[in-house]
């Protein structure tokens, strides 16, 4: 007998295994709402961008780009966006 139940497998399970390799594919990228230290505006940032965000009402840096997923600066928060 298998220990394992392949066709229900639990959501941790799910969640470290790779995108192309779950049950139902799904990314692992996501937009999120960021708010301003400064003036909290908020922002839709993509968590994987590739450019500098600032801010539009004061025009400071949101979030920086690295190799992967990009840095938020500290004192901004944010929130994933739900579909």
């Amino acid at each position: 007998m298998l220990a394992v139940d392949l066709l229900n497998p639990t959501l941790e399970n799910e969640k470290r295994q790779h995108k192309l390799k779950r049950l139902v594919q799904s990314p692992n990228s996501y937009f999120m709402d960021v708010k301003c230290s400064g003036c909290f505006n908020i922002t839709v940032v993509f968590s994987n961008s590739q450019s500098v965000v600032t801010c539009p009402g004061c025009s400071t840096v949101l979030c920086q780009p690295t190799g992967g997923r990009a840095r938020l600066t500290e004192g901004c928060s944010f929130r994933k966006k739900i579909n």
